[in-house]
């Protein structure tokens, strides 16, 4: 096991992946036992034979899509600590020591490279991103209670437990958005480092859609909230259900009732029952889904506990 994998995630970055290499060479120069991975994505440009020959060891993944990238990486390569890095030229190298202190000495499970609070929203000259990384950092806040200041950056410190017990679930760039969520979730230790950003160089240009890939985003929160958090979301919808039935039952079905001695909206009166009883079950979908989702929780930290044996059975 290395002391130091940097982990360079690759697709078409032939203007800037010489120097993203030679940046981290530099960087770690004081580091021994430390190793930088660039993985590609199927470039079809010069990026794998750049990044070969700037020094760097470069491996494969077939299935397009950055979280498929990490899956493998994350599979693959054998450290005590982990720095991801994008090969876009738009994070500083030289933070790279003090983050890898961070695990390797703090005994945090991930640092978070924070753009958001230096120079991201002066450096980023592309519409609707400092409004969507805005929108995702609050949404998550609020849903998940936690301060993690970026969380779509793309430059991040990993342990060795939070590499080896963390399911990869995401195929392309929510998964940064979901390793927050993650070790939110898990009560892991998260470091905000702040970070100066630059953007891209002329040439290079983003893979990430504003649009489409922001509305995945979004839709993962959704979809995480959900499964997180069962008993608070079918919690608020059977109350919903609840409220609503209550609300048309009473004006529209009750009342005349009362003052006619017949039910004069038989629709109404079935949909409000139909909404009662489905608020009711929805109601019991979160008590049993909570029950799992507690039970999910403690098995995963007897995963990073079996994680931090293998990490000194390896030493």
């Amino acid at each position: 096991m290395i002391d130091l994998a940097i982990l360079i995630p690759c697709y078409n970055e032939e203007k800037t992946i010489t120097k993203v290499v030679e940046d981290c060479q530099k960087a770690v120069k004081n580091i021994p036992d430390t190793q930088i991975f660039v993985y590609d994505n199927n470039s079809t440009d010069q990026t794998v034979k750049l990044a070969r020959e700037a020094g760097a060891i470069v491996r494969h993944e077939y299935k397009q899509g950055k979280g498929n990238v990490i899956r493998r990486m994350f599979r693959e390569i054998e450290a005590r600590c982990y720095v991801m890095i994008d090969g876009d030229d738009t994070y500083p190298a030289e933070e790279i020591p003090k983050m890898a202190s961070y695990i390797l000495n703090g005994d945090y499970d991930m640092v978070v490279g924070d753009r958001l609070s230096s120079s991201y929203f002066e450096e980023n000259k592309r519409p609707f991103h400092g409004i969507g990384n805005k929108l995702v950092r609050g949404s998550i806040n609020f849903f998940f209670n936690t301060d993690i200041k970026d969380i779509m950056t793309g430059y991040r410190a990993f342990s060795y437990g939070f590499v080896k017990t963390y399911p990869v679930l995401s195929h392309g760039f929510e998964i940064e958005t979901e390793m927050s969520i993650f070790a939110t979730v898990n009560n892991l230790a998260v470091k905000n480092h702040i970070i100066d950003y630059r953007d891209r160089p002329a040439g290079s240009t983003s893979k990430l859609n504003t649009f489409s890939d922001g509305f995945k985003v979004l839709k993962l929160i959704f979809t995480l909230y959900r499964n997180y958090k069962p008993f608070k979301f079918f919690g608020f919808l059977s109350l919903l259900l609840v409220i609503l039935s209550v609300a048309f039952f009473i004006p529209y079905v009750w009342l005349p009732y009362k003052a006619t001695g017949k039910v004069l909206n038989m629709p109404t009166l079935v949909v409000c029952g139909f909404c009662f009883l489905t608020g009711i079950i929805s109601f019991y979908n979160g008590l049993t889904l909570d029950a799992i989702q507690r039970k999910e929780q403690r098995e995963y930290e007897f995963r990073l506990q079996q994680a931090e044996w293998q990490k000194k059975d390896s030493k």
